[in-house]
């Protein structure tokens, strides 16, 4: 039987591989020791290693060849790179592999126990993808210099359970986030698994967007309970910003000494202190003063603060995610948010899109809300056959707004349980709803303009420019920007124009009324 020549690809040990004069001889070095293994005759290795090593390399080289005359050594110097830079080490590997493919009629094996263990994980993913050999070889200290050595043979098919296993946990905390469930919607679906994997693999500052209602409080928390899981220690705390101000706002946030300002009797230790090595939310995170968001950077960058009144700085390792239905580089250009703390803040963004924008999920939304609702009422919750295929359709119809999203959909449930004490919800008690809905946002149509225009004002404008500054105006109430208005309102005329400029367009309308974007959305 023929046997194949062995090929050994490694790296050199910068600290492993030394040895001071006739003292190396006495240690194991792993490189060396590939040409001491009696029942592993290595015909040929290729080493890489980086130029500052190169005498280190010719060294090793040359104790190959006393302990192996029949061995060929070949040297080979990769571009300096840092060992611990992740995109680095696989881009030099990778181009090394390319252009030293496995050669005919030869059996080769790829040295792991060199190389930083960034080093190694590349090499592993390399061998992996089957640009390096795919059979490893293991070596380790022994009784003797020689050590010890081990095959591992990267047949990908004896780890499908290990993989099955990955794939379950990562199921489980997608399923977490949604709070069971299975989406329709392959836009959604892919977003939830995006955000399981940041959230497993990073505690980076995350943001959330979206429209009010979407769901990012409830999103927040999940992430929570997924990382409560691995990291986290400490509580989940909330705070919603909109609702600080002046030196409230800083003692919420950092706390104060005592006397720090009237009626600061004791002293207060403030959120970011509370959420000490657990994760902090900050709702509406756009509302945020000038002067809180210079002390929040800070407090992300560096974990440190100073409390309102105090002198002695404060610690506090937190996690943090951000949610905002403005569009923050709006109001950074406009000067009302930190450039740099929207930076900070968007490592990671996820928009969470609104109800009308995932009508496939309206059904399996609808038997959570029953299921949440019915927990809360301590009675199970249904919907007969007519009852629930009658909700469905208006639900889905365009005149069905949802422009709280699901907390208009929270809503309507719990009005229909509170309406069903035997807990099963009939015809009769949705047709109920669904007029209430109508109203609700016709109401908001026939309302939108009151506080906006004087009845003098309201009373000279034609119905047919009534009509359109409603749409108008609801439009921009529903939009995170003047532009992303504007695009809605302009969608089919924009497309003839070379350089249209939808938000420019927005505002000159909404001038003809002594109107503005930000006075709509506040």
């Amino acid at each position: 039987m023929n046997v194949l020549p062995i090929r050994v690809v490694g790296i050199l040990g910068t600290t492993l591989d030394r040895g001071a004069q006739n003292k190396r001889w006495y240690r194991w070095r792993p490189t060396v020791a590939l040409g001491m293994q009696p029942d592993l005759p290595v015909s040929s290795v290729d080493l890489l290693f980086q130029a500052p090593f190169f005498e280190l390399a010719r060294q090793v080289q040359a104790d190959l060849r006393d302990v192996a005359p029949a061995m060929t050594v070949h040297l080979h110097e990769i571009p300096k790179h840092d060992p611990w830079d992740f995109e680095e080490v696989y881009d030099r590997l990778a181009d090394w592999a390319q252009a030293h493919p496995p050669r005919e009629g030869e059996r080769s094996l790829l040295h792991i126990s060199t190389g930083s263990h960034v080093t190694q994980i590349c090499m592993f993913l390399l061998a992996e993808a089957g640009l390096l050999p795919r059979e490893l070889l293991q070596t380790s200290p022994g009784s003797s210099p020689a050590g010890k050595y081990n095959l591992i043979h990267l047949d990908l098919s004896r780890y499908d359970r290990i993989a099955a296993r990955f794939a379950a946990q990562h199921q489980r905390g997608q399923r977490l986030l949604t709070g069971g469930l299975e989406s329709r919607s392959a836009a959604y679906a892919a977003l939830i698994a995006r955000i399981e994997q940041v959230a497993m693999a990073s505690t980076a500052p995350i943001l959330l967007g979206g429209p009010t209602g979407a769901g990012k409080t409830w999103m927040a928390r999940r992430i929570y309970e997924l990382r409560r899981s691995h990291s986290l220690k400490g509580p989940f705390v909330e705070v919603n910003c909109a609702t600080l101000r002046g030196d409230g706002a800083m003692s919420a946030l950092f706390g104060h000494a005592r006397g720090a300002f009237t009626g600061a009797l004791q002293e207060r230790a403030g959120l970011l202190k509370s959420a000490d090595k657990g994760l902090l939310f900050l709702d509406e995170v756009g509302e945020l003063g000038v002067e809180e968001q210079a002390m929040l950077l800070r407090a992300i960058e560096e974990r440190r603060f100073v409390p309102l009144g105090s002198d002695r700085e404060q610690r506090s390792d937190f996690q943090l995610i951000a949610g905002t239905n403005r569009d923050l580089r709006e109001a950074v250009a406009s000067g009302h948010f930190r450039e740099d703390l929207l930076a900070r803040l968007d490592v990671w963004s996820f928009v969470l899109p609104g109800l009308r924008d995932r009508l496939e999920d309206l059904e399996g939304l609808l038997d959570q809300e029953l299921r949440l609702r019915g927990e809360q009422l301590g009675r199970r919750l249904s919907l007969s056959t007519q009852a629930r295929d009658r909700w469905l359709e208006f639900a889905r119809a365009p005149e069905a707004e949802w422009r709280g999203n699901l907390r208009d959909l929270g809503g309507s449930v719990l009005r229909m349980a509170t309406l069903a004490p035997g807990g099963r919800v009939d015809l009769p008690t949705v047709e109920e709803e669904l007029e209430r809905l109508r109203a609700r946002w016709s109401g908001g149509k026939a309302d939108i303009l009151t506080g906006l225009l004087t009845e003098q004002e309201l009373s000279e404008l034609d119905h047919f420019d009534r009509v359109q500054l409603e749409e108008v105006v609801r439009v921009c109430r529903r939009s995170r920007s003047q532009s992303e208005a504007g695009r809605v309102l302009f969608a089919a005329s924009r497309r003839l124009k070379a350089n249209p400029n939808d938000a420019d367009r927005l505002g000159k309308y909404l001038t003809k009324f002594g109107l503005d974007f930000e006075r709509l959305r506040s």
